[in-house]
């Protein structure tokens, strides 16, 4: 859980964290056997593979997308562990178990990651032996699961920290843009506030561009013009 908690706090990119996350999971749970990893997230009801520990991961999860259904995706949908021992032998999903076991995949355990929202996840492990997954071993994913959940919980409650804070200073610089610009019509133009926003309203209307380009290019002509004289009181 530290390691966890490290990853979230020295990996500000949601992509590095993912993909850190994966190679951490890969090693913390590949005990007798290697492991393949990777984390399925659910947005708008699209699943996407959005972290791999290796190439062929995304492919088998892919793979299920195409079919419409697989331990990943009911793993996803029914926020319960699926555990296959022997792909060969597996009914429930025949042809992609059997293509998947062509691709040297022999055993896969889907344990679901809770989050918050709309969106879901999944930790996949891809085994190339079968009954690679002991009741031990099973426990010990899912127990890493629910930390994992909990690091991207926390994850996804940072990023949406920092967007709110660019959207706000964004919100910012456009709000004090259009202001300025609001101003130069006003001066222009000997008119009141109201008729200088509507002024700027239209040239952004029959120019087809938004509110604060044309503000930030009015404002930007004055101060090319060597005419003007700018002060504060």
């Amino acid at each position: 859980m530290e390691r966890l908690q490290d990853l979230v706090l020295k990996t500000p990119d949601m992509a590095d964290l993912l993909h850190e996350l994966v190679t951490l999971s890969a090693a913390a749970l590949s005990v007798h056997s290697r492991l393949l990893c990777g984390v399925t997230m659910v947005r708008k009801k699209k699943p996407a593979t959005v972290a791999t520990s290796h190439p062929r991961v995304k492919a088998m999860d892919e793979l299920q997308y195409a079919y419409g259904d697989g331990p990943c995706l009911t793993a996803l949908r029914d926020l319960d562990t699926v555990y296959i021992p022997t792909l060969h032998e597996e009914s429930r999903w025949p042809h992609y178990c059997a293509t998947a076991w062509d691709e040297g995949i022999r055993s896969i355990l889907s344990v679901p990651l809770p989050l918050e929202g709309e969106a879901s996840a999944a930790l996949n492990l891809y085994a190339a032996q079968t009954h690679a997954f002991s009741d031990e071993a099973i426990h010990k994913a899912e127990v890493h699961a629910g930390q994992a959940s909990k690091a991207l919980r926390l994850a996804v409650r940072l990023a949406q920290l920092a967007e709110d804070r660019d959207n706000l200073a964004a919100a910012l610089e456009s709000r004090t843009i259009i202001d300025l610009a609001t101003g130069i019509i006003m001066a222009q133009n000997n008119c009141n506030q109201d008729t200088a926003i509507k002024v700027l309203r239209s040239a952004s209307n029959t120019r087809n561009r938004k509110l604060r380009d044309v503000a930030a290019l009015l404002v930007a002509s004055v101060g090319k013009d060597p005419n003007v004289i700018t002060h504060f009181d």
